[in-house]
């Protein structure tokens, strides 16, 4: 019996029937059972995207014959019949709650994680048409109202607290700029300072590091939806530029979804390398690279993206000749609110980005 597709989600429905008529064929013609394309392939950059999948490359089987994949076999089978209900019945389960449905099955909650996320290459669908959320981390503030998915309204605007970063929002207002944070620490310290007010209407979001699904896709959204100029400020040294290409240019391990997470117009407001000498900053406020810091820095710098950003490879070079890096907050030795109230202002009044 085929899967009837139905509503919105008619595709996942579609495409789930399509592996199922697979695995069915696999068996009428005496073969093991396999499920293809079980993990994520390799990427390959452009411009207008990013990361982005190649669709061509091998992928391995996951088999249910197979003594080292039958354990990962049947737990694929059994979170894509959670997956079914869920889409079915239109309701919505965060990675979380799969985990803790069975969690001596699952072991960890990262096993779940790469399931779920093998599962969308699989079918080749957004993670979120599998109904499956994340636990939101980032933070989010400034000229923003919007409607949740349950219809609450919630305004941003005028507060100085933020709020979490949600799921999924509908109904968004307009703002003339979108500034990303590298950082919780900075992003709170700009909410102190009624950095948002200042420069209303604007609009602040923090992945706290690192960003998780739910900060990249609504970074995305808010691009996609008024095209406003995206800043990223992050700290000035490896691991800062790395988080930012990020939001930029995607993962590896995402490139499945691309499309769905990347802002390619992102630019870079701050901290510059170059800042650094010409706000002559001192020395003892500096932090010498270590040598997982060179590492980092020399891959990004053989990355094919770099390339099409010579005023990043350059400012990259400067950190790599002075062997130096230097956290946003080293602007505090300028004064406690230079960064709110001078850096950041005359930055984009004046045009300081890359």
């Amino acid at each position: 019996m085929a899967f009837a597709p139905m509503g919105p989600d008619a595709s996942f429905f579609e495409v789930l029937d399509q592996h199922r008529a697979f695995l069915l064929a696999d068996l009428r013609r005496g073969g093991e059972e396999s499920l293809r394309g079980g993990t994520r392939p390799a990427s390959r950059f452009e411009d207008s995207v990013g990361l982005q999948m190649v669709s061509h490359r091998t992928t391995r089987k996951i088999k249910s014959d197979s003594p080292k994949s039958v354990q990962n076999f049947a737990l694929v089978l059994k979170i894509l019949s959670m997956i079914y209900k869920l889409v079915q019945s239109n309701t919505y389960a965060t990675k979380r709650d799969i985990y803790y449905t069975d969690s001596q099955l699952f072991g960890n909650q990262t096993v779940v994680d790469n399931i779920i996320n093998d599962i969308s290459c699989l079918l080749k669908v957004p993670r979120r048409s599998l109904h499956i959320l994340s636990t939101s981390k980032g933070l989010i503030a400034g000229n923003l109202s919007y409607i949740e998915e349950d219809g609450t309204r919630v305004n941003c605007t005028g507060c100085s607290t933020a709020v979490a970063v949600p799921s999924n929002i509908q109904g968004l207002r307009n703002a003339k700029f979108l500034l990303i944070v590298e950082k919780d620490a900075t992003f709170q310290r700009l909410l102190d300072d009624n950095f948002c007010s200042k420069m209303s209407p604007c609009i602040m979001v923090t992945g706290k590091g690192v960003p998780d699904l739910n900060t990249r896709l609504l970074v995305k959204k808010l691009w996609d939806l008024f095209h406003i100029p995206v800043f990223a400020l992050v700290d000035a040294d490896p691991h800062g530029i790395e988080i930012m290409c990020i939001y930029k240019y995607g993962s590896m391990s995402m490139s499945f979804e691309a499309h769905n997470l990347t802002v390619p117009a992102i630019r870079w407001l701050g901290l510059l390398p170059s800042d650094i000498k010409r706000l002559n900053i001192p020395k003892n406020t500096l932090i010498p690279l270590t040598k997982r810091d060179q590492m980092k820095l020399d891959s990004i710098l053989k990355r094919p993206y770099v390339t099409c950003q010579p005023f990043w490879r350059k400012e990259m070079e400067i950190m790599a000749d002075s062997k130096m890096k230097a956290e946003i907050q080293a602007l505090t030795f300028i004064s406690s609110d230079y960064l709110s109230k001078v850096y950041l202002p005359n930055k984009l009044k004046f045009g300081g980005w890359i």
